[in-house]
Parts: C-alpha cells; sequence; structure tokens
C-alpha cells in the first residue's frame, strides 16, 4: 500500500501512494485467504451482533432474528447474483456453470438488498413477526456491513471510477484498467465514496433509532429501513455517475435507475406514515387478519 512519494497541490509531499496492496491476505499453502472474504466475514458476525442487540427495542427476540440472519444472508447472496447475471447475461447465455461460480465475482447489491428483503418477509410472515420491526433492525447491520464490505474492492481493484488527478486518487495496477483506458494510473476511488456515505448513513439512522427509543421522537415500524434505503440510493446515484463498470440496459445504468426507484419508495413510504398517518400494511397485521378471518 506504500509506495514512493508524490505530491499534494502546491508541492505538499504525501508519504504514501494510495494503492492496494493486493487481494491476497494470507497464503497457507494451497490456500489463500482473502481480504474480500475476510471482510464479509467481518460485516457479518458484526452484524449479527448487532441486530441481536436492537432486536428487543423493536419487541423482537434476538434468537429469531440471528435465525433470521443465516437465512436473510443466503437470500442476499443469491440475489446478488440472479441480479447481476440477469443483466449480464449475453457473457453467461449457454454456460449455466459459471453463473453459478460466484467466486469468481459478480454480485450486485441492489439484487442483495431485494433477496434479503423477499427472505425477510417470507421469514416474518412464518413466525407471526412485523416485517417492518424485523428490517428496522436489520437495516443498522445492512448499511454497516456495506460500508466494510465496500473495502473488497480496494484490495481487488475493482469498482472505481473515471481517471482523476485529486489527491485522493486511486492507483490501479494496468491489468485491472478498463479497454481504452490503459495509459491511465489513477482512478476515483468509488469504493472510498459509497463506504463514507454508507457510514454517514449508519450514524443517521441509528440516531434516529435511539432517539425512538428514548420517546424524544415517534418512530413509527418501518420508518429506519425506509430512511435506510432511501439514504442509501440517494448517495448510490451520484457515486454510480462515477464508476466504469457499471451494469447497463442499453445507454441507462441500472444502479441509477434502481436507486431513483429507491428514493421514491422511500420518499412515498414515509410521506404515506408521517403526512398522511398511516401504518404500512405488515406481515404481522395481515397474519393476524388471517386468523380472524378463518375463526369466523
Amino acid at each position: 500500500m506504500l509506495a514512493a512519494f508524490f505530491s499534494l497541490p502546491f508541492g505538499l509531499p504525501l508519504l504514501a501512494e494510495f494503492a492496494s496492496p493486493g487481494p491476497i491476505l494470507l497464503d497457507i499453502g494451497p490456500l489463500a485467504i482473502r481480504w474480500y472474504g475476510l471482510l464479509i466475514a467481518m460485516a457479518v458476525l458484526i452484524g449479527i451482533n448487532l441486530s441481536q442487540y436492537l432486536a428487543p427495542y423493536r419487541q423482537l427476540d434476538p434468537e429469531a432474528v440471528g435465525d433470521f440472519a443465516l437465512w436473510g444472508i443466503v437470500g442476499s447472496i443469491v440475489g446478488a447474483r440472479i441480479y447481476y447475471v440477469a443483466f449480464e447475461w449475453q457473457s453467461y447465455a449457454g454456460d449455466w456453470v459459471r453463473a453459478l461460480q460466484i467466486w469468481r465475482g459478480g454480485i450486485a447489491i441492489h439484487g442483495a438488498i431485494l433477496g434479503g428483503t423477499i427472505v425477510a418477509v417470507i421469514f416474518a410472515r412464518k413466525l407471526r413477526l412485523s416485517v417492518w420491526g424485523l428490517l428496522d433492525v436489520v437495516a443498522p447491520s445492512l448499511i454497516l456491513g456495506q460500508a466494510i464490505g465496500r473495502w473488497g474492492n480496494f484490495f481487488n481493484s475493482e469498482a472505481f471510477g473515471a481517471p482523476t488527478d485529486l489527491p485522493w486518487k486511486l492507483y490501479i495496477p494496468a491489468a485491472s484498467r478498463p479497454l481504452g483506458y490503459t495509459s491511465f494510473e489513477y482512478f476515483h476511488p468509488t469504493f472510498l465514496y459509497e463506504s463514507l456515505w454508507n457510514i454517514a448513513v449508519f450514524a443517521l439512522i441509528l440516531w434516529l433509532f435511539r432517539r425512538g427509543v428514548r420517546g424524544a421522537i415517534a418512530i413509527a415500524p418501518g420508518t429506519i429501513f425506509l430512511v435506510y434505503f432511501g439514504s442509501y440510493s440517494l448517495g448510490r446515484f451520484w457515486i454510480e455517475a462515477l464508476r466504469m463498470d457499471s451494469l447497463m440496459l442499453g445507454p441507462l445504468r441500472i444502479a441509477q435507475v434502481v436507486s431513483l426507484i429507491g428514493i421514491s419508495i422511500a420518499a412515498l413510504g414515509l410521506f404515506w406514515m408521517y403526512a398522511l398517518k398511516r401504518s404500512l400494511p405488515d406481515t404481522a397485521n395481515d397474519t393476524t387478519a388471517s386468523r380472524r378471518s378463518r375463526s369466523s
């Protein structure tokens, strides 16, 4: 990560070059421990513990939240891979084996959010829990995990932006540079922008959660998740404009389109709750209504 000196504006020296040391943390014989895998494992462990800690504040059993985390992780991984393959279909058509080889790269966070949310709805309905309460306690873990996981892109020299000469420019090895950009050495560290944005979102929703617990403000079920989804989408929209590896649908960047949808959903949900003063549809309410219908 440390390299030769280079200068900031006005001739001020910087002692280290911003560059990845490589994707491998440790080689043990035939086994290679990768930075990305370590970061994801850290994010999962921290996330599960945080969600279980927050669970009682939404009248949820920490053990139930821990059980959901395992299913949610599986749903998120499957959703992330299906989403990516769907928009990169030309690369995988006719080669289902390669489409299943997730360890070779190719996942998308929007697919992970969608897959995890679907699993949350199924899990909450099965256990007769409030899906919004469940999503509220999981949201801080999600965004913190995203902030940690983005550093895996740094170690892999991927998910970077356009060429730049800014002081915080990121050195990308020639082998990882896009076609047509091999003569450029430094690029926007978009992984860093998103990681910092995600930390800010994490601080915001945790602050809202604590204010709600203390009774300082009224926080309706679903608020934390919607603020998370809307805020993350807002940051992803502008950061995506800088990236050079976006999934595309014609001239459109898919992540920007989905981010606009996410911002709209979050805004409509918050308007529904706080302007119209109505509750969001919930699996707990649906289950109760279903039981009442059968008993009558």
